[in-house]
């Protein structure tokens, strides 16, 4: 029998949250979730583990300088540390242009709108395992 500690990792960023803990439906799907509540915490777990899947929340921030959202830096550690690593988004409907700037340049394999529909990240979370094998 398969243990949690062999699932394969899922971290979970939630900056802002406002929809449930998807905790229990990772569990299902297979995964062990691991979760921050910062991209800095993120970028800080990163260096010490290597998820399978990164699930987080897009925010686009006209304020900063060097990039166009809190994304940026999460892909970049990604690229460094868990090249492998899937990633799906959790977006406002209205910066999805953003998203695909962001797109560009870094693999995203899935987005989903707020609300976050559970039987949507269900069905893509199958899919994500289904291209993996």
């Amino acid at each position: 029998m398969k243990s949690q500690m062999d699932s394969p990792v899922l971290l979970s960023i939630v900056e802002m949250g406002g929809y449930p803990d998807f905790s229990s439906l990772y569990r299902r799907a297979g995964y062990r979730p691991e979760k921050v509540h910062s991209m800095r915490k993120a970028q800080s777990w990163l260096k010490r583990n290597r998820p399978d899947l990164v699930v987080a929340e897009f925010h686009f921030d006209p304020e900063l300088r060097d990039r166009m959202s809190n994304l940026e830096s999460l892909m970049a550690g990604l690229q460094r540390f868990a090249p492998d690593a899937k990633v799906v988004v959790f977006i406002d409907r209205m910066h999805r242009s953003r998203l695909d700037s962001v797109k560009t340049r870094y693999t995203v394999h899935g987005a989903l709108d707020y609300p976050i529909d559970e039987s949507s990240l269900e069905a893509l979370l199958e899919t994500i395992a289904k291209e993996g094998k």
